[in-house]
């Protein structure tokens, strides 16, 4: 590669990769340094200069001009351990006042002298480094453009199609770079196939050595939340509101939700006509049961509607502070109540933080007669 090759590839490179043509040069100009460090057993007082119109390279020797030569010195750290500090400038790079002024008559402390000390045959170690460059930093640069595409994508839901898997993960393909959809993640009984698209919630994004690692669910609460503002619109525009959002992934969510507009229903605009839109998220959700709550800043209504299928429990709060309720329901309704294994209760008072005591009117009136 000579400098007029050398030139057009860093053009082409910045104009398709849209990378910085300082970086690339910067790159280069590091990276042949340490070329001729190694190859021609230089000390470390050189730099080297990239002409970025021609390409020409050159290299060059420098002293900086000291008053006495600084070898670095000792530091006692606060736990008591000597560290040694290195000098500003490299012992090799430093010479003294006395000696720089029989090089160069008048010259001062803190300026540089410098020799060009080019080799004849470094084109040879040039064309070597600079493909090696060239592809790093378009790897870099790729990195950071993936990187930047997706760094505010964590919470949200992304649609992507199922490229891999292995034993523990499925591999979605995400557009330019794939998200790690771990098979704990998906929704209990659910099938992924292989090809097929699929919506998925972003957990995480993190950034490492190979680029972002973005990690995938769909058993996620935000992935229920997600769905319903991809449904509905009115909690697009702000209309509707999710407060709050619970979920045992496979069995049932509950999502509380309130209007801004008193003329708006939060209830029927989430059903749907027919029952349409929430039609179409429980056909997302692989028939997981999804309880569409009113909220209420009236702890006690609020309870209530949250005990959902059950209906008709009578609610009071019996100590405001520590958050603790009471709920009277009849024989009837108590298995709703409680859902199954507990669920149903158990996600009301998550949705509601509110601990919540479930009795019938049996017991109650049992209670009473002691």
């Amino acid at each position: 590669m000579n400098s007029e090759e050398f030139i057009k590839a860093v053009k082409n490179i910045v104009k398709e990769k849209g990378i910085s043509e300082d970086v690339v040069f910067e790159g280069m100009e590091q990276a042949l340094m340490t070329a001729y460090k190694k190859n021609f057993n230089s000390k470390t007082n050189v730099r080297v200069d990239i002409n970025r119109e021609t390409g020409e390279i050159k290299v060059y020797s420098y002293l900086v001009v000291v008053d006495d030569v600084d070898y670095g010195h000792e530091e006692v750290d606060a736990e008591g351990n000597v560290v040694k500090i290195p000098p500003e400038i490299n012992i090799d790079a430093q010479i003294i006042l006395e000696q720089a002024e029989e090089l160069v008559p008048g010259i001062k402390v803190g300026e540089t002298i410098e020799k060009e000390v080019t080799p004849k045959d470094f084109g040879r170690v040039a064309a070597s480094t600079a493909k090696q460059v060239l592809t790093q930093k378009i790897r870099e640069a790729e990195k950071n453009s993936i990187i930047e595409e997706f760094q505010d994508k964590e919470h949200e839901m992304l649609l992507g199609f199922v490229a891999m898997e292995d034993a523990r993960n499925y591999y979605i393909d995400l557009g330019r770079t794939r998200g790690i959809l771990p098979k704990s993640e998906i929704i209990p009984g659910e099938t992924i196939k292989m090809g097929s698209n699929i919506r998925v919630y972003v957990t995480k994004i993190e950034n490492n050595t190979k680029g972002p690692l973005i990690l995938l669910s769909r058993k996620h609460y935000g992935f229920v939340k997600r769905l319903f503002e991809l449904e509905i619109p009115e909690l697009q525009d702000g209309t509707l509101i999710i407060n709050a959002c619970v979920r045992e992934a496979g069995v049932r969510s509950k999502v509380a939700v309130s209007s801004t507009n008193e003329r708006i229903d939060p209830l029927g605009t989430c059903i749907g006509e027919k029952g349409s839109r929430l039609a179409s998220i429980l056909k997302e959700l692989n028939g997981e049961k999804v309880d569409i709550v009113p909220y209420s800043e009236d702890p006690a209504l609020y309870i209530k509607k949250a005990l959902t299928p059950a209906k008709n429990a009578i609610v009071s709060i019996t100590d405001p502070v520590k958050k603790e309720a009471l709920a009277v329901v009849s024989d009837e309704e108590l298995p709703l109540a409680i859902g199954k294994s507990g669920n149903n209760i158990r996600l009301a008072s998550r949705l509601t933080k509110y601990k919540i005591n479930i009795k019938t009117m049996k017991e109650i009136n049992e209670e009473g007669n002691r």
